[in-house]
């Protein structure tokens, strides 16, 4: 079967092409603790990033239904992005990732250090 048999159907299929993007899940992250301007994301991004490339990220997480952008008439403007219901559902996802992640970090470390022993 091909993949764009598979999504819709097949739950890893489908998850990773909605999460597709270098910083989908980190972005999910940073809103999870709730609503936030485009200029405090993009200071939070761990690397530098482009206005457009971060616009285009927002922009593929909002088709995907996992954000919500909210755009405030008033001087200067004010745009916002908090996670829709589907995406505060991820906050889960995120939370077990958090967990693997730290535990792979410790392996990874040990690792080195057994690397450099050797």
């Amino acid at each position: 079967m091909a993949k764009r048999e598979l999504f819709g159907r097949c739950p890893y299929v489908t998850a990773q092409k909605v999460l597709t993007g270098k910083w989908s899940m980190f972005l999910l992250h940073l809103l999870s603790d709730g609503p936030i301007r485009f200029n405090e994301l993009q200071r939070r991004m761990p690397e530098e990033m482009t206005h457009t490339t971060l616009s285009r990220q927002l922009k593929t997480l909002e088709q995907e239904g996992l954000i919500i952008r909210t755009e405030y008439q008033q001087i200067p403007p004010k745009v916002e992005y908090r996670l829709s219901e589907i995406g505060e559902k991820f906050k889960k996802v995120l939370s077990v990732l958090e967990v693997w992640g730290n535990e792979y970090i410790e392996y990874w470390n040990t690792r080195k250090e057994t690397d450099v022993d050797t």
